[in-house]
């Protein structure tokens, strides 16, 4: 079975999607952990709702951070880690070891980088009067969203839509993407 490992710093509704496509054969994989530097984030709360093991995340600095996870993760066999709604940087011991891929509300390059994740890229696309926007699933290297893009999402915005509304469109794309490309990986075809 193909092993996934999920880190999620909040809500966890993406990492339900990947549950709820596990649970309805949708995904032939399987979750082993879920990792979060939020004790009070609700996707731990789901991971133990379903019987995946959960992990907190002790050390704030960078350095340390990564050597906390290459131990921790050494105990797992992955053959894959998404980044799902995680903010932190990773670090060299784990992109050296593992295949990382990250999910993006954006189409990068636009509205990429440190700082721009979760309403924060919405509010900056309609302030742009993008006629566009989406969900990009890239892989992940030593930058914020710099790595090679696996596959992008578009989604219309609309002159009414507010931040919150964009959101939405993109999450729910986003999600549908995400399982699509989780099951290229399952069957190797990247």
């Amino acid at each position: 079975m193909y092993q996934l490992v999920v880190f999620a710093s909040g809500n966890g509704s993406t990492l339900q999607s990947i549950i709820d496509s596990i649970k309805t054969h949708k995904l032939e994989a399987n979750i082993c952990l879920v990792i979060s530097d939020h004790s009070n984030a609700y996707a731990l709360q789901r991971a133990k709702q379903n019987n995946i093991d959960t992990y907190l995340i002790q050390n704030k600095d960078f350095t340390k951070r990564d050597l906390e996870l290459a131990t921790v993760l050494s105990n797992y066999s992955i053959d894959l880690i998404v980044l799902a709604g995680y903010l932190k940087m990773i670090g060299p011991n784990l992109l050296e070891k593992y295949t990382i891929i990250n999910t993006h509300p954006s189409l990068l390059p636009k509205y990429g980088g440190k700082g721009m994740h979760g309403m924060h890229v919405h509010e900056a696309v309609i302030r742009a009067k993008e006629k566009y926007s989406g969900a990009t699933i890239h892989f992940v290297n030593h930058e914020y969203d710099k790595g090679n893009i696996i596959s992008q999402t578009k989604v219309e915005v609309l002159s009414n839509d507010t931040p919150k509304s964009l959101s939405e469109k993109v999450q729910a794309a986003e999600k549908i993407q995400l399982i699509q490309v989780l099951n290229r990986f399952v069957h190797y075809e990247i």
